[in-house]
């Protein structure tokens, strides 16, 4: 088990969603629970995962407090020991696990069990990279300077950035034009 805990838009969640990625590139199930968005599932969908290849809950922290969920997640750590069972599992909160309010303290216990890493925001130079990054996987280039005037003019959140990417990406493709600053300037009106 794997628990990472960092700051909102650290990437906690990307983590998830390409770990999930990797198992599915490899042939194996796995499931991925928002659990921001418990009040739109049933904590009953728990049922069953301790036989898929990695199992990610995501935001675990969203339902501290809320017996049932508590209950269905501690049933479910429970029925992969007893299966001896292979499933990877990797949890995630804006918190370490011995800072949360579980109800259930044997739910807090068990979420010590595995490895903690704490998931730091990525610094302005990082940004700057993981965005010529995504822009170049797509095919695209980003002068250093437009991707310099990004984090100027936008917020400097991750998920802010790489929805503004791309908006950029397709009015590139569009327009048939590349990435400059009067041309980013004009399709996102700063």
């Amino acid at each position: 088990m794997i628990y990472l805990w960092g700051s909102e838009g650290c990437g906690r969640t990307h983590l998830l969603h390409a770990s999930c990625t990797e198992m599915a590139d490899m042939g194996a199930a796995s499931a991925y629970l928002p659990l921001d968005m418990h009040d739109a599932m049933s904590p009953q969908m728990l049922e069953g995962l301790e036989n898929m290849a990695l199992v990610c809950l995501d935001n675990i922290d969203a339902i501290v407090g809320i017996k049932a969920w508590e209950e269905a997640i501690f049933d479910f750590y429970n029925r992969r020991k007893e299966l001896a069972a292979t499933t990877r599992l990797i949890v995630t909160a804006s918190a370490p696990a011995p800072q949360l309010s579980f109800a259930l303290a044997d739910l807090q216990s068990r979420l010590n069990w595995g490895v903690t890493y704490k998931v730091h925001e990525l610094d302005d130079e990082q940004k700057l990279s993981a965005l010529q990054l995504r822009a170049e996987l797509r095919g695209l280039k980003m002068p250093l300077e437009v991707a310099r005037f990004l984090l100027k003019r936008l917020s400097r959140d991750m998920p802010t950035l790489l929805s503004k990417l791309n908006v950029l990406d397709q009015a590139s493709i569009t327009a048939q034009r590349k990435l400059t600053v009067p041309f980013v300037k004009e399709i996102l009106e700063l």
